[in-house]
Parts: C-alpha cells; structure tokens; sequence
C-alpha cells in the first residue's frame, strides 16, 4: 500500500533536495544553469500538433525504463509526448516460423557448397520467399499545453538535469519568470510536472489538451484498424487517451490495446471539462472527439502521468461502444495514490518530496562515472547548440568538453531507458508512428553497440533489464534453433525483436537472418562480461521475464528443470547468475555450435572445403565448415549471395562462446563438469581456423573459393578484436585485424554514413590500440548532422534514413571506455587507446572485467595514476599501460617489473575491498 512520504526524516534525500534548490535559487535570473550537472539550450523547435515533421527530436528526455517523455520545451505551446517500453503497433504479418523452413537446410547447405548463388529461399508453394516484419514501437499520448498568458519571450532556456533525470524550461515575459520541470520516477513509475506562477505573481491560466493520433509525423500509413478515445473526466481531474489496437487473428494483441492517463492538480485556482473543436478524424471514435481540461487562476498546477498496456481490452467491435476501461481505472488508482503519498504540510502535493527518493537512485547510478578531458575551456559552460557548432568547426579533433558533454548525455540517456529491457533502436523514445526499422532491437548490431558500457561503466538498471530481455526472449530463440536448423537443447538469437517476439520471421534471400549463427554468442557475452566485473549475482524474477516460458532452458540438462526443480527456484524470487542463467544458456549456446557442425561438410588439411554424404567423424587435420552462415548483409565480390560458409564472425563466436561455457563450467564445478569441459576443449580445437588474405588482413569468409569485399559498413569479421579477445594477446591476428580497418577504410565508399558502423569501428580501433582510430571513428557523426540540440542521435551522419537512433550516443560511451581501460579475465591495462590529442584526462569508477573497479585513473604528460579496489579477494591482476613507462609505484613502493612478448607489467594482488594505489611514471611525452 502506498502511504504519505514525509522527507523531513530522511536527512541524506533532505540534502540533496535542498542543494538542488539552493542551484535553483542561486543560478536563476541571468545565470547560464538551473542545475550542477546537465545540459541546455537557448533554443527550441515547437512540434505542432498537424504535420510537426521531426521536430519531436530535438526534444529533451527522461524516462525510467519502462516509462518516459520527450519535452519541447516550447514557452506557449508545450508538448510532451508520453513513452512506454512496451507499445508495440500489430500487424497481419505472422507471429510463427513458416513449417517449411526447417526441410530448407539441406538445400542451403548443398547451394552453399556449389557456390549457388541463384538459389531462393521459397515458401512452402514454390513462390519466392517474401519477408515479413515485426511489430513497431510507437509513441503514447502527445500532451499539449497552450498556454493563455502570452508576451515576449527574452531569457529562454531548456535543460536537462543529470543527476535528477528532470528536464526544465526557463522564460521571461511582460508577466515575469517561468519555471516549469519535469521527470520520470523511478520509485513510483510515473512522470510529473510542475508548473508555477511567474515571478512577477502572474497566475497560470492554460488548456491541457491531447493531439490527434493522426496529426503526428509518420501518422496515416499502415494505422489502419486503430480506435481511439480522449476522455476527460467530468471534474477535470484527469485526461486520457486509451486505443485499441487492430484485431489480426494470430496476433497475441488481438484484443489488445493501450492508455495514458494524466492526472491534473491545481493549487489555489479552478479547472473545469471543456469541449475543444471537432477534428473529425476517422480513428477517434469518441462519443466526445476532443475534451480538454481548462485551468484559470492557479498558483500551481501539477500533472502526474503514467502509461500501460492490455492484452484484454475487450472485442475491437466493442470498443466505440464501451465506456467502461479497466486499463484508465488501473492508471487512475496508481496516479492517486502517487498524489496522495506525497503532500506538504498544507495537503498539496510535494514536488520534491516526490523527486527525492527517485533522484537517490538516478544521481547514484549517473554519478558512479566521472570523466574530464582537459582542454577547450572556453567550451565548458557553452550551450548545446554552441557546443555542436563548435564541433563541427573542428573537423578533425574532438572538442573536449563536447566530448564530456556527450560522454554525460550518453550516460543519462543510458540510465533513462534501462530497467525493464534493452535499449531500442530509438532508446524508448519515439515521437512518431512507425519509425525506422520499426524501432524494434536489432541484435547483429545495434543492442550489442548500445550495452557495450553497460558493465565497465558501473550501470546497474541495465544489466538487469537487458537480462529480462534476453529471458523474455528466450523461448523464441529455442523455436528459432528447432525451426532453423531440426536443432534439440539449443537456442539462436534471431537478428531482430519487437521486444514480444523473436522468432525467424524476418528472413529473405537478401537478408537470409535465420542463417545468422553468432547471435546467442554475442548476446550472451554482456551477461558473463557483467559476472566477470561484479561477480555471482541474484537477479530478482520480474514479469517482463516471461519465467513460466523457461523451465526448459534454466536448466543445464537436455529437457530443462523438472517440475519440482521450477517450482522452487520460482519461489526463490531471483535467479543465481552463475546456477541459474549463465551456466543453462551458455551450454545451450555451445550446443548449437556443436549441432551446427556436420563431419559432411569440412575443410581437408590444405584448408580446401569438402563435402562427403554420410560422414559420421572428421580424419586427422581435417576441420568442420560452418555452413550456412551470414555476415550481415554482405556478401563475396562475385558470389550475390549472403548465405555464405565460414563467415569470420561465426568463428569467432563460436570460439568465444565455447570459452565463455568452459570458464563457467570450471567456476561452478558442478557434478561432471569435467566431461562438459572436455567436450567443449575437443570441439573448439576442429573449428575452422580464420584465413588472411593475400595482402595480410583477416578475411570475412575463411574459405579459399570467396573473393573479399571491403566496399560495406559492417564490420562483421572483427569480432575477433570486438567483442571477442582474441587480438589481445595474438599480435598476428591483431595485425591481420588492423589490415582488415585499413582495407574498409580504403574500399568503403558506398555507405559511409551509419552511425553503428562508426560506433562499431571505434569499438574495434580502442582494442586494435588504436586511440587515433576511436577519434576518427567517432568525428564523422560529430562533424556532420548527427547530433540533436537535445545531445540525443541521428542514425546517420547525415540523416539520409530519417531516422532517430541511440546507437551513436551509447556506443561512443562504450568506445570511450574501451580506450581508456582494457581488462578480461586476470588483466588490466589501462590507457591501451589513448588519443594523442588527449593530453591529460581523468575518469573515475570504470570497472574491470576481472573483478575490480578502477577508482580513479588519471594520466597526463609525466605520470599515469590510477587506484585498484577488488571485489573479491586472492584476486590475482596483471596490469599494463598502453603507454610507455619506466617504473611502477604501488602503494608508494616501487614494484617488480616483470616482462613478456607483449611488454612490460606488474603483478598486483588485490583482496576485497582494500584500495590499491599505482603510479607509473612515464618518459617526457
């Protein structure tokens, strides 16, 4: 039961209210900020209610996971477009994977080997196949508050608070000074907004009305089926908007739909139901179109919002009729007791005794990483937009504090929309319908570039809402296994989710994703990586899980958990990091690399691709060909076809996520583990071994019939570098690797704008150690049109595809990272990737992935600092600098250098808890 909060006894949320007042009260007037730590900007782009175009994108955010808003931050006609992770538009495509795909592998696999590259994927009668899409993300209701009191705007400004997850506006009038802040809570799951009398004691007077569905952008195509209501109540308590989504049979939201309800407070002033001009839109089959809430005379008004979904909102042909909704009433009673629970001493509602306890959790989480850059002064208080043009003057370095600005955006953003899932393609933010690529999680890819921070930049919502994702989809990856490829015990990560559904349904002949193998390898990885840096975890069971679809993928047997065995760990509530997920989804992903592999088709020792009918064993210097593969969406000169043998990446996968199972294995070392060990052991030893071209670069296919082709953005075949290891300590791959960058920087010219391949490249540049490479790889979507005066991201350079995407603003996070730390299993270096141009820096709170938090790691021109603190103890580090060094202190004492075919390092033993501190000294720079 949700009660009162009274803050007054909770000194540590006390003082953190009153220091944001005291910046509040001390910044106002014509000081720059209204906040410590944030961004703003002096501009803004109104979205109108018809046709607003992309406007919506240069809005602010904030959002809790689950969730969110965007802000225009518009003076007179504001609009907040409210979001919530789960919306997902239906559509008549299927929802199963078509019967005959499974009967289609041997075809594959013979074509393949033939090198056939005219042979179709059909469906079952012979016609040529046909994709079919998953659903799309879309936004829900687009609030609009115009505003009575109208003059001369002066002093405007917009911001975004880092540390609360508040967005702001700030004006001057004939009336005076306007403060309006809103956020998201991630204690009470709902967004509020406070809106105050101006300075000068002018009263608020405005309507709060809902936009048109049909008016906003990307509106109209493929909306076909929807009904929707704008309901006001009759004491203008709340408005509302509830839908019901098109009824396709087969589809799990057939009777599905969803509402946003905000609830309106007023202080010291009147509101009244008033009825707004008809818009006479098709789709709004309200008995009454267009009520709004009309507020006069308030001191105060306060709007409390909350958005969800149903899968049981009754019959579609029922619904215009209905004027009962079980889903408004259910958003009615959490707002209320949200209402309720936070009051001052005179009964209105609390503001900031609502803020404090979600602003806790927000400022620990955004504050747990520190990064500066020094350098570029004259930048540090600038605004956005001046922020943004600076870098674009500057073609060919990063501008420092527009690097620590977006480092900080990318954080925040990061946290707004972590909790419940993984990022989208959009973060969870949209402000249109039927956005690019469906907004959906594009897991070849983009999810991966989004999470790369997630664990060496000490998040903690994230982790656990990525692993829900995974769970929650998991089920369909074990269909996705036994329709692709006839598979049993064994899971494949399909390319792409709407976040409801994962099954291979998607898949063409030019984008043949049910063929694409190092899905659960990849996906996997963040989840271990997180064990890697923490240690054994309890995940707490959460709906978005989907638990009761996994009793037989929780368990590391053939079959899953028996019933007894499910019951209870049901009834633990959590699931063991180590007992419970790693270990049952791990041997699962090993089990489909050992499924896939076929002694009928493999290499002979000259490394030439065979195939034999009925080959039961591989001979001695023989290997298995991986067979069918897909790099994504790129095929050999010569071969027009994607469906492919001994794609790059599936080695590396496959290799990578055999060790991921073998050092689990070992680390629980369950009854005959010894066995399990040894069968990986035996099987990585006959995967095939990657091949170089002739000028010596890592190839993408390793098979002697393909021709190389570097005209593409995909960097598919560097998994060894990233995310894989494998160049860390084999200097001839990692030479292969930085031939293989050199030869896509050199032959890729017909895309070179997607943010992901930039994002993906620093990623591999900062482990190739290449700090000049992660600023090459980063500047393209800093010098063109790739940033919004919000800080948030284009896909593109350019945004040529129209389309809003967070893989650049959180992958340039996880590449920053990987320059400044490296670290795996028992090893640390730090520095591996420092640009040249950045002289002397300081970021605090990295962790590694052996267990230990970096503290504080600090370098310029003569001395690298850093501070070491284990989470565990007997945890033995070897630690490197990607810099030249010539003696190392520990503790103040100068330490043993010891030294190998990769350079010198020091061996330091940590123990829980106990800080180590290390100076290297370098030679002058």
């Amino acid at each position: 039961m949700i009660g009162k909060t009274n803050i007054a006894n909770n000194g540590g949320v006390k003082a953190i209210i009153m220091r944001w007042e005291r910046n509040r009260m001390a910044l106002s007037g014509n000081a720059e900020r209204l906040y410590r730590k944030g961004n703003y900007a002096r501009t803004y782009t109104e979205v109108s209610a018809t046709d607003p175009g992309r406007a919506w994108r240069e809005g602010m955010v904030s959002g809790n996971g689950e969730n969110g808003y965007i802000l225009s931050g518009s003076p007179y006609s504001d609009c907040i477009i409210f979001q919530y992770m789960w919306l997902n538009f239906p559509t008549p495509d299927p929802r199963e994977i078509p019967e005959e795909l499974t009967g289609q592998l041997d075809d594959a696999r013979r074509n393949v080997f033939q090198l056939n590259d005219q042979w179709k994927i059909t469906h079952a009668d012979g016609r040529t196949r046909k994709r079919t899409f998953f659903y799309a993300y879309h936004p829900g209701h687009q609030l609009r508050l115009n505003m009575a009191n109208r003059g001369t705007v002066t002093e405007y400004e917009r911001w975004t608070n880092y540390e609360t997850a508040e967005t702001g506006v700030r004006y001057a009038d004939e009336f005076g000074e306007w403060i309006r802040t809103s956020f998201t809570s991630r204690e009470d799951n709902v967004s509020v907004m406070k809106i105050e009398r101006s300075s000068a004691g002018a009263k608020i007077d405005m309507t709060i009305s809902i936009d048109d569905i049909s008016g906003m952008y990307k509106a109209g195509g493929g909306m076909t089926g929807l009904q929707y209501k704008k309901l006001v109540d009759p004491n203008a308590d709340y408005i509302a908007q509830v839908a019901h989504y098109p009824s396709y049979p087969g589809s799990e939201l057939i009777d599905g739909g969803y509402a946003g309800l905000t609830q309106v407070i007023v202080v010291n002033g009147s509101k009244k139901r008033v009825l707004l001009a008809d818009t006479n839109e098709q789709i709004n089959v309200g008995a009454v179109q267009n009520p709004a809430i009309q507020v006069d005379g308030a001191d105060a008004v306060y709007l409390i919002t909350q958005s969800n979904r149903s899968f049981d909102m009754g019959k579609l042909e029922d619904f215009a009729g209905s004027i009962h909704y079980p889903l408004i009433d259910e958003l009615l009673n959490h707002t209320n007791a949200i209402a309720g629970k936070y009051q001052d001493g005179s009964g209105h509602f609390d503001y900031d005794a609502a803020l404090a306890p979600h602003a806790a959790k927000h400022a620990e989480e955004f504050n747990a990483i520190r990064f500066t850059l020094d350098g570029d002064d004259d930048c540090r208080e600038a605004n956005n937009e001046t922020l943004i043009n600076a870098q674009k003057e500057s073609k060919s370095r990063i501008n420092h504090a527009f690097m620590e600005q977006v480092y900080n955006q990318g954080r925040y953003a990061l946290i707004c929309c972590s909790g419940s899932s993984a990022p989208r393609l959009y973060g969870m933010w949209t402000g249109e319908w039927n956005p690019g690529w469906h907004a959906i999680y594009t897991l070849d890819a983009n999810v991966n570039l989004q999470v790369s921070p997630m664990n060496t930049g000490q998040f903690t919502f994230a982790q656990l809402g990525y692993i829900a994702f995974f769970l929650r989809n998991a089920s369909d990856f074990e269909y996705n296994a036994r329709m692709s490829y006839g598979m049993h015990d064994a899971i494949q990560v399909s390319v792409n989710s709407d976040g409801d559904r994962a099954m291979q349904v998607e898949y063409d002949n030019k984008y043949p994703f049910q063929y694409w193998n190092a899905g659960a390898s990849w996906c996997l990885l963040p989840i271990f990586e997180y064990w890697q840096c923490y240690g054994n975890r309890q995940i707490p069971i959460q709906p978005a899980m989907r638990i009761h679809d996994l009793k037989k993928l929780l368990g590391v047997r053939d079959g899953g958990l028996t019933d007894e065995e499910f019951t209870k760990l049901v009834r633990k509530g959590y699931l063991d990091l180590e007992q419970d997920i790693l270990l049952p989804l791990l041997t699962k992903q090993a089990n489909f690399w050992e499924q896939l592999c076929t002694p009928e088709y493999y290499t002979d020792p000259s490394g030439n691709a065979c195939y034999e009918s009925g080959k039961t064993r591989l001979n001695p210097g023989e290997k298995y060909v991986l067979i069918p593969t897909y790099s994504p969406e790129n095929h050999p000169i010569g071969y027009n076809s994607t469906i492919t043998a001994n794609a790059t990446m599936d080695l590396s996968a496959a290799r990578d996520g055999l060790k991921m199972t073998i050092a689990i294995e070992k680390a629980i070392k369950r009854e005959g583990y010894e066995a399990a060990v040894g069968k990986w052991e035996a099987l990585l030893e006959l995967l095939p071994d990657y091949k170089l071209d002739k000028d010596g670069a890592l190839r993408e296919w390793a098979m002697n019939e393909y021709e190389e082709n570097n005209d593409h953005r995909h960097l598919s075949h560097l998994y060894p570098a990233w995310p894989a290891y494998e160049t860390q300590n084999n200097m001839e791959l990692r030479k292969a690797a930085i031939i293989a960058v050199e030869n896509r920087n050199r032959y890729n010219t017909s895309d070179t704008t997607a943010g992901h391949g930039w994002m993906h490249k620093a990623l591999v540049c900062a482990r190739l150690k290449d700090g000049d490479g992660v600023v090459s790889s980063l500047l393209p979507m800093m010098t063109d049109s790739g940033y919004y005066t919000s800080l948030m991201t284009d896909h593109d350079t350019n945004r040529r595809n129209d389309c809003y995407c967070t893989d650049t603003l959180f992958g340039t996070l996880g590449a920053v990272n990987e320059a400044l730390l490296y670290s795996n299993t028992g090893e640390i270096e730090v520095l591996p990737a420092l640009p040249s141009e950045w002289k002397s820096g300081t970021i605090t709170g990295l962790m590694a992935r052996a267990g230990v938090e970096v503290k504080e790691l600090s370098w310029d021109f003569n001395v690298i600092t850093f501070t070491l603190q284990s989470v565990s103890d007997h945890n033995g580090i070897k630690v490197r600098a990607g810099l030249s060094w010539i003696k190392g202190m520990v503790n103040g004492k100068e330490a043993e250098v010891h030294g190998d075919e990769l350079g010198s390092y020091l061996r330091i033993p940590l123990s829980a808890g106990n800080e180590v501190r290390v100076v290297l000294i370098l030679p002058n720079r």
